[in-house]
């Protein structure tokens, strides 16, 4: 699986992106090798509550799959993002 990760308005942090990492290792057991994660991770309006958006877009599992969440923190974005796949890649994985 190869991981794509890009953040747009802020700089990432390195707890971030072991927060990134960790989460997607499970996703490993599940994808085929040459599948596709990508992560987008973007600061909204840096005034405001609910700013940050969280993107993620799995190719190469025989079709897109994507989701988007807006939440306080990306952690919170991330897994709420990863959950919200969790349903489609079950449904793919009972079809194979």
């Amino acid at each position: 699986m190869k991981l794509n990760i890009h953040a747009i308005n802020f700089e990432m942090a390195d707890k971030l992106n072991a927060y990134i990492e960790k989460k997607t290792k499970r996703l490993e057991k599940q994808l085929p090798e040459n599948a596709e994660l990508e992560i987008r991770m973007t600061v909204i309006k840096k005034e405001t509550a609910l700013n940050k958006e969280t993107q993620v877009r799995i190719h190469g599992v025989g079709q897109e799959l994507f989701a988007e969440k807006v939440c306080d923190t990306f952690e919170q974005g991330l897994d709420e993002a990863l959950a919200a796949l969790d349903r489609p890649l079950e449904k793919l994985k009972d079809k194979k």
